[in-house]
């Protein structure tokens, strides 16, 4: 299936329930690589799936990570279930016929491996006995040698037997053979099979995505604040996260926050005139020091389009 050149080239953020998600694995690597966006990992393992420590595909994007992408002309919105449209009985019976083919080929393939592994190690094994009765032999001999140079008769020496004190392994079947289990790979992608159509269901703008109803975010003046205080702390080469967990709207970290910490916890203020009482500032200066960070107050003013911001922590109290 061709995609447009367009949305082929940009990252495609698939929307479902105002939403967004990446699912391509290349996508995820490039967008914290070169765009300094981290998302969150939602998905569980395949082999791991009853853990949540380590989270797998698909990445879910903040909302202010979605509009400075798409802003910024290095995503594009894809309407995901309008994207699918049910597939004929034909393309199903097709598709799960290649299935069908991959696995018998890779279990084929994997039972001429097992083969010849048993093969190689039960020559190996026939030589390791070979060896092991050649040594026996010599290290009689050299016992008998010793015991006639000692003036000691050959029946008062104690010489091990290789014949009688090693009993070759069964080669009979046992009784209870166990089923032979491979590992088989079935590509399970569903952005490459032909009922699949992004292309027509692309949203490069937040315009023609916000009237087709697809996203909807920002709508209120706080938001629109937040994304602006999200570009701006961007634009400054901040790796951005939710902030929630420390009281805020986002962690600001001066690197990758796999080797960084983040310095700020960041709140937006949505206009010069918004309310801002004495035990807000209390409280987020006790948190942000609490946990080794400065708050900061993101200050965006709509008239002069820009961020102002206000550095809390506590200092010289003992």
């Amino acid at each position: 299936m061709s995609f447009d050149s367009d949305v082929d080239r940009k990252i495609q953020l698939r929307v479902s329930n105002q939403k967004a998600y990446v699912w391509d694995v290349e996508d995820i690597a490039t967008l914290r690589a070169k765009h300094h966006i981290c998302g969150v990992l939602t998905g569980t393992l395949p082999h791991l799936s009853q853990q949540n420590v380590f989270l797998g595909v698909p990445l879910v994007l903040l909302p202010e990570e979605v509009v400075l992408l798409v802003e910024k002309q290095l995503a594009v919105l894809i309407d995901d279930p309008r994207a699918q449209w049910p597939a004929s009985a034909d393309a199903l019976i097709r598709w799960n016929s290649e299935r069908n083919e991959s696995a018998k080929r890779q279990i084929a393939i994997a039972k001429a491996k097992d083969a010849s592994e048993m093969a190689a190690r039960h020559s190996m094994s026939e030589e390791a006995i070979r060896k092991r009765q050649e040594r026996e032999a010599k290290r009689a001999a050299a016992a008998r040698t010793k015991a006639l140079a000692e003036g000691l008769s050959v029946e008062e020496t104690p010489i091990s037997m290789p014949s009688s004190s090693y009993v070759e392994p069964r080669t009979a079947t046992p009784t209870n053979t166990s089923v032979p289990s491979f590992t088989v790979t079935i590509p399970a992608s569903s952005t490459k099979v032909e009922w699949y159509n992004p292309n027509a269901h692309a949203y490069p703008t937040l315009a023609s995505a916000r009237e087709a109803g697809v996203w909807t975010y920002p709508s209120t003046p706080y938001e629109r604040a937040k994304c602006k205080v999200f570009q701006d702390l961007w634009e400054k080469g901040n790796f951005m996260g939710g902030g929630i967990k420390f009281g805020g709207d986002f962690l600001v970290y001066p690197g990758d926050p796999l080797r960084y910490h983040s310095h700020f916890v960041a709140t937006v203020v949505e206009s010069p005139t918004a309310p801002l009482t004495p035990m807000e500032i209390v409280a987020h200066g006790r948190l942000g020091t609490a946990t080794k960070k400065s708050h900061l107050f993101c200050e965006w003013n709509e008239g002069t389009q820009e961020v102002t911001y206000y550095s809390v922590e506590w200092a010289g109290f003992g």
